[in-house]
């Protein structure tokens, strides 16, 4: 495919070298020598008669016009990647395709292990590849960098389509030999305590304050953490108390030192949700996978194994 000369792969290599801004790390990525990736950069400045990349003392910085290329050149890769990886058919049991998600440590601790068990038993050789919640998870849909997101419906991008996969509730984790250790804890303990939530990857305001939001209550957060799994740790000792889906914090008392307490206060249901780029709507196989995790907390759900998730209503 040619546009005036510009092939496929310059584009490949415009779109690789905007992204990284180094030459040899983005040779690297697709896996051609430095010298060859130079020489397509030379080839791409003839083509657009600008220089693309800048030196700006050890740094590359984009053009203006390599800029504005960015978001258009990214759209036209991520067609394509979508156009050639979708086949008309699929057959699980004998694919050996590679997924990669969006996850937060909620996800990968509570239904990823069921999710994980029912792959194995239909298509054993199809490979899962998690990746963590940075600023803004659907950016990385949008560069086509992952497949599906699993986040609070909140936090989805509205430009992609999504399905509410699950809805979840608040509960609190605290000392298991604190001073809530009783599992009594009235609202004025609640509002007195330091409160340890996580903090989304956007840096806004974290889930567990939105859902307080509903209910007029403010919280003192003392700590904020990246990571779900880290609140025993961050509440063990203290009066603190961690703020968590119930789900979660199953698994988390396990690890033991906490132990759950209800919150004081009606809270309403939390809800995931799972979302793909829309130019993968019609894979057949990613179709099949998020089918797969649909079935996996349906069954988790009815169970009654976990307690806490829920069928989204």
């Amino acid at each position: 495919m040619r546009f005036k000369n510009l092939d496929l792969n310059l584009l490949a290599a415009l779109d690789t070298l905007i992204r990284i801004r180094n030459v040899s790390r983005a040779a690297e990525e697709m896996f051609i020598t430095q010298s060859a990736m130079s020489n397509a950069l030379g080839r791409l400045r003839d083509y657009f008669d600008d220089p693309l990349l800048i030196q700006v003392g050890r740094s590359m910085e984009l053009s203006p016009l390599a800029a504005s290329l960015e978001q258009p050149v990214r759209d036209i890769i991520v067609r394509i990647e979508a156009a050639v990886v979708s086949t008309p058919s699929f057959s699980p049991e004998e694919s050996n395709r590679s997924f990669s998600f969006i996850v937060s440590d909620y996800t990968v601790l509570t239904i990823m292990p069921a999710f994980l068990q029912r792959l194995e038993k239909l298509a054993p050789a199809i490979q899962i590849q998690f990746k963590p919640q940075q600023n803004y998870p659907h950016l990385l849909l949008e560069r086509g960098e992952a497949d599906l997101l699993i986040a609070p419906t909140v936090f989805c991008s509205t430009n992609h389509p999504m399905e509410t996969l699950l809805e979840d509730r608040l509960c609190c984790v605290v000392d298991a030999d604190g001073p809530f250790s009783s599992g009594v804890m009235s609202q004025a303990d609640f509002l007195s305590a330091g409160h340890v939530v996580m903090q989304p990857p956007n840096g806004g305001e974290s889930f567990a304050q939105r859902a307080f939001d509903r209910v007029g209550i403010k919280l003192r957060i003392e700590v904020t953490t990246y990571f779900f799994s880290s609140l025993p740790l961050l509440v063990r000792g203290s009066r603190r108390v961690g703020l968590v889906q119930r789900s979660l914090a199953q698994v988390l008392v396990k690890l033991g030192g906490v132990k759950i307490v209800e919150p004081p206060f009606p809270l309403p249901a939390l809800q995931q949700s799972l979302q793909w780029h829309s130019y993968r709507t019609r894979d057949p196989a990613l179709s099949w996978i998020r089918e797969q995790i649909h079935e996996t907390v349906r069954a988790i759900a009815e169970s009654g194994e976990v307690e806490g998730i829920d069928l989204a209503t």
